[in-house]
Order: C-alpha cells, then sequence, then structure tokens
C-alpha cells in the first residue's frame, strides 16, 4: 500500500486542531489507559491499521497487558475488564457505529452510571476523534511502520 498523501504537510492548522483535542483529552482526566482501550477498539471497528498499531504500542508502553489487547475485540467474553472499561468500550462501538446504532439508551445508562456528566462528554469527544483520525488514516492510506524480523543464521 501506498500512502496517497502527507496530510500533516497538506493542512498542517486543521491537523494542529484536532491534535488539541486529543491533548485536553489526554489532560481531562480521564484514565490513559482508558483512553488506549478506547483508541484501539474504535481504530479495530474501522479497521485502522496504522492507528490499530499505533495505539496497542502506545498502550503497552504504558503498561497494558499483551493478554487484554488481543482480547479487546471480544471483551464481552472476558473477566480482564473493570465495569468501567466496559461501559466505555460499549459506548465506543454504539459511537463509533452511531449511524446503525443511534446510541441506545441502555448503553447511555451503563456510561452515565461509571462516567460523570463530564466524563461522558470527554468520553464521547475521545471517540469523535479517535473516528476523525482513522477516516483520515484510512482515506490518505497511512502505512503504518513496518518492523523486519532479524534473519536467522
Amino acid at each position: 500500500m501506498k500512502p496517497r498523501m502527507n496530510y500533516y504537510q497538506a493542512a498542517p492548522d486543521t491537523l494542529k486542531a484536532l491534535i488539541a483535542v486529543d491533548d485536553q483529552i489526554k489532560a481531562s482526566g480521564l484514565e490513559q489507559s482508558l483512553i488506549e482501550l478506547v483508541k484501539t477498539r474504535a481504530s479495530q471497528i474501522n479497521g485502522c491499521a496504522f492507528c490499530i498499531n499505533m495505539h496497542t504500542e502506545d498502550a503497552r508502553k504504558r503498561g497494558e497487558t499483551e493478554q487484554r489487547l488481543y482480547l479487546l475485540n471480544a471483551w464481552r467474553e472476558s473477566p480482564l475488564y473493570t465495569d468501567r472499561e466496559r461501559a466505555a468500550l460499549a459506548w465506543t462501538e454504539a459511537v463509533t457505529l452511531i449511524s446503525e446504532t443511534h446510541a441506545p439508551d441502555d448503553i447511555y445508562e451503563q456510561v452515565r452510571a461509571q462516567f460523570s456528566e463530564q466524563e461522558t462528554v470527554n468520553l464521547t469527544t475521545l471517540i469523535g476523534t479517535i473516528n476523525a483520525w482513522n477516516r483520515i488514516a484510512i482515506s490518505f492510506r497511512a502505512v503504518h511502520p513496518v518492523k523486519v524480523k532479524a534473519s536467522v543464521a
């Protein structure tokens, strides 16, 4: 796959604005581990290899376990996630697939049981922002770094 363009070069001010939203969310008080799980899960749904690669690496650097990352796509069937994470992941799926789900009341109630109003707005903005990044990366064919295996002598 070949990138279509360097979108950072093409519209730096626009991307700086999106980065500023990301920075605001990071400083909002939401747990960094939760932020990376949400970013990874939305990226899985959207099929954004660039973002999946980036956010699983970021999660590992922050201490996330391989097992939780491997099972993220099947979080409902695993006991590894907290009630707060489960609510955030359900909301991530509902908001990412908004045209299909219309953000159902039962999932919203799960989120509100775990998150304050401010946190719910921040979480929803996080989900919207990663969806924007996914669409940018996929549309312009961003290519994730490829690590070459060492050859066996």
